[in-house]
């Protein structure tokens, strides 16, 4: 299975390009990172490796995001934990972010 997210600034109702993702996994000895990237023009990026089951986090880096607009951010950072549970393809974390406030959401998996 991969992991995608796709980031919504809600102050513009835009996409929010440019925000610094981070996919880990939750190993008996703490969080492994799998990889890093960023949010494309259209908010989206689509980790690479391939995931097992269990737990696993998305930190996306809302901090760096507003301070290159100029924008305080209440939020530094923007955690989602979830679970893969099986051997669906894809799923898909959104994040709608504004600079003091978040909403996330899954928007499902793809066989």
């Amino acid at each position: 299975m991969t992991v995608s997210t796709h980031v919504l600034d809600a102050t513009l109702g835009a996409p929010a390009a440019g925000v610094l993702v981070s996919l880990a996994f939750s190993a008996p000895d703490g969080w492994e990172a799998i990889e890093t990237g960023s949010t494309d023009a259209d908010g989206r990026h689509r980790f690479e490796a391939r995931t097992r089951p269990g737990v696993y986090r998305v930190v996306f880096g809302t901090g760096g995001y507003f301070a290159a607009r100029g924008v305080a951010a209440f939020y530094p950072e923007v955690t989602i934990t979830f679970t893969v549970a099986g051997p669906a393809n894809r799923t898909t974390s959104r994040s709608s972010n504004d600079s003091f406030g978040q909403g996330v959401g899954r928007s499902g998996t793809v066989a």
